[in-house]
């Protein structure tokens, strides 16, 4: 008899379990905000060629985020986009050639806005490059497949969990606005996987989505860092893709300047002048 319950038992659980496992439901859910959108509504990819960009330096570049594609949800919060932005904006201070840095609030930038709306924003805070900020974000959620298992004393105790699956992109594309040229881009991912019970899914899932955010954002600003000494070096080894000019006062950093050539120049006729009167 003892057996023949223990067996009974077994069978039981099994079937359960695999109750559970069969109504098993997949859901995904995507959330972005595209800057290919953004700036080619309705087209795949840009069409138009762009002319050689006249980058006056020191460059006064703005950084803004992209907006969302479904105004019915938002990802991110603005503080949390703020906090990118300035995170963003101290690897362009590092940089010589870069004169001032515009945190663009959300609300300057309209959905499809294009070049037009960009060229607006150049006007309205007179910058010259400006920084898209835009992120994708897919989660998949995998009911009753990741199954808790509790052994107790009057036997199996099943938890059905969730398996969830968050992956991230950031992404930085910084375009001259005027020639509609991209100059440069660095993006930022992640993958986080978690397990939840059904009564703590939504929290879950919630921060995995900004630790996801939080990842990719790391290594977005490894990437720009490293983008930004590249195109420095671009900009000096390839001056038939761009138009240097320098504006008033503007030395080109780590220059001598007139005046301290100048400067020099007196001191060294003043050495050779001491030199001929000991002759």
């Amino acid at each position: 008899m003892k057996l023949l319950r223990r067996l009974f038992m077994i069978f039981l659980f099994m079937a359960v379990y695999g109750l559970l496992t069969s109504c098993a439901t997949s859901k995904s859910r995507h959330y972005s905000s595209n800057v290919v959108q953004y700036l080619y509504p309705n087209k795949k990819q840009p069409v138009e060629m762009p002319e050689i960009p006249l980058l006056s330096l020191p460059l006064r570049v703005g950084i803004a985020f992209v907006p969302e594609t479904t105004s019915n949800y938002k990802t991110l919060t603005e503080l949390n986009k703020t906090d990118l932005m300035k995170e963003v904006s101290t690897h362009f201070k590092k940089y010589d050639f870069v004169k001032s840095i515009e945190i663009i609030p959300s609300p300057y930038l309209t959905r499809n806005g294009s070049f037009a709306n960009l060229d607006q924003i150049r006007t309205m805070f007179g910058i010259d490059v400006i920084a898209l900020l835009s992120y994708d974000q897919t989660r998949f959620t995998d009911e009753g497949l990741a199954s808790i298992t509790y052994w107790t004393i009057i036997g199996a105790y099943i938890v059905p969990g969730e398996k969830n699956d968050t992956h991230t992109m950031v992404d930085a594309t910084v375009y001259d606005i005027k020639s509609r040229k991209m100059l440069f881009r660095a993006p930022g991912t992640s993958h986080i996987k978690s397990m939840a019970t059904p009564v703590n899914l939504s929290e879950q899932v919630r921060k995995d989505s900004l630790e996801g955010f939080k990842l990719a954002s790391k290594k977005l600003v490894i990437n720009l860092e490293e983008q930004l000494r590249l195109f420095k070096e671009k900009v000096k080894e390839a001056p038939q893709d761009y138009q240097i000019v320098h504006k008033p006062g503007y030395t080109g950093g780590g220059s001598l300047d007139l005046s301290f050539m100048i400067f020099m120049m007196l001191l060294g006729g003043f050495w050779l002048w001491i030199t001929y009167r000991k002759v």
